[in-house]
């Protein structure tokens, strides 16, 4: 399996970080933090890319929130500066990832998304009698990150991309509990 190095130069590229400002801002231009690093973008882009070239950067608190959508469901939204740096990152490195997921998984990839999902939902409800919807409980918190972690190096050698992602992943929210519970549904 081939292995990727030299990536962090790409990551912390100012060029790569403004593309990720502008990624991070789609759909949030009028919300205060996203306003904030706008009004003085040259110099936190400036100052992000210094954190991370020195490695002094750390990511912030997540903000809690809940939504409804037919049933309560928490949400952890990184700062406005770490989306930034997420979107580096993943400009970089989801090319190399991107041909080991499985055809049928549509969330934040190119060419797929929600509407893709529902057409490929569609055709297989019209083909199959039973349809199984799974709802795992806490999922993202539940990962085991040193699984994570070997799964990611074994396609990035990069020494300072990956301090990156090991910083993204331990700094993530992990949620009060790592319960994974599976929530079956039949039609």
């Amino acid at each position: 399996m081939k292995r990727f190095g030299g990536l962090y130069q790409q990551v912390t590229s100012f060029e790569n970080l403004y593309l990720a400002s502008r990624k991070a801002r789609k759909g949030k231009r009028h919300k205060e933090n996203v306003i904030q690093f706008e009004e003085n973008i040259e110099l936190e882009i400036l100052k992000l890319q210094a954190e991370l070239v020195s490695k002094s950067y750390r990511p912030g608190p997540y903000r809690e929130f809940t939504i409804y959508e037919r049933k309560p469901r928490k949400i952890s939204a990184a700062p406005y500066r770490d989306r930034v740096v997420h979107h580096a990152l993943c400009t970089i490195i989801e090319p190399i990832f991107e041909d080991t997921f499985i055809y049928d998984s549509y969330a934040c990839r190119k060419g797929k998304g929600t509407h893709k999902a529902v057409d490929r939902f569609t055709e297989f409800s019209r083909k199959n009698r039973y349809i199984l919807k799974t709802d795992i409980k806490k999922y993202f918190p539940s990962i085991d990150h040193e699984i994570l972690f070997r799964k990611i190096k074994k396609k990035i050698k990069c020494k300072d991309t990956l301090w990156l992602l090991r910083v993204i992943i331990d700094g993530s929210n992990r949620g009060s509990s790592a319960e994974s519970v599976i929530d079956f549904r039949f039609r």
